[in-house]
């Protein structure tokens, strides 16, 4: 009877290990509206806005895990424009996902930035495009987890893993950075928590010679059960 009872104890912990392994989570982030309140343009009376946003895992141990990345643009606004990033056509924001490690965090990280060159950032962007959504691994991820890093740094270091060139990177310094933005999220806080969508609003302010900016960006992280399963490189 001990013998069939430690059997039946040992085949229930193998069922529950197994499901728990069938629930891990997954984010997906997912830019959904972009307000212009003030532009930073009076002159052209419009400005010229690219995106750009990233996550990158942490195991238990806080080690890169991986790293995933997307991007939005170029697109003018006007303004008092308001854009739904969801919806279809070509100011449509795709959305990118990544495996939340057991015990581990996600850093999801976006700017916002005013376009100078047009071409240069439209060239930037079709690169981004081809590696949209692909994950990509800890030996192609360039940074440490003890490092502090803005999220323009780390969406810089997950373009550089997906094979994206220095030189493309660079241009994200060289226009106008009209915000960035971070969050962090903890799979056993949001577990113990049942949180399933993080909202992030964000305002970016600022002063570029006589003109003033301001814009509204919401975007959402939600987590699936289901695994969402991003091609990998």
């Amino acid at each position: 009877m001990r013998i069939c009872s430690l059997i039946i104890s040992f085949m229930l912990s193998l069922v529950i290990s197994g499901c728990s392994r069938q629930t891990a989570l997954t984010a997906e982030l997912t830019p959904h509206l972009l307000k212009a309140v003030n532009l930073e343009e009076t002159v052209s009376r419009r400005d010229e806005l690219m995106m750009a946003y990233s996550m990158t895992s942490f195991d238990a141990k806080n080690k890169p895990v991986s790293v995933v990345n997307g991007g939005w643009g170029v697109e003018p606004m006007q303004q008092g424009q308001q854009l739904d990033l969801r919806a279809a056509g070509s100011a449509k924001a795709l959305p990118i996902s990544l495996e939340l490690p057991h015990n581990g965090r996600i850093v999801a990280s976006l700017v916002l930035i005013e376009v100078d060159d047009y071409n240069r950032a439209k060239q930037m962007l079709d690169r981004v495009r081809q590696v949209h959504n692909i994950v990509s691994g800890p030996a192609a991820l360039v940074i440490t987890a003890t490092e502090v890093l803005t999220p323009l740094k780390y969406i810089a270091a997950g373009l550089v893993a997906s094979g994206i060139s220095l030189k493309l990177v660079d241009q994200l310094d060289d226009d106008d950075l009209l915000g960035q933005s971070s969050v962090e999220i903890h799979e056993a806080e949001l577990r113990q928590k049942k949180q399933r969508i993080v909202h992030v609003p964000t305002v970016f302010t600022g002063q570029n010679l006589r003109d003033a900016f301001e814009y509204h960006l919401d975007y959402d992280i939600v987590l699936k059960t289901v695994k969402i399963q991003p091609n990998r490189q």
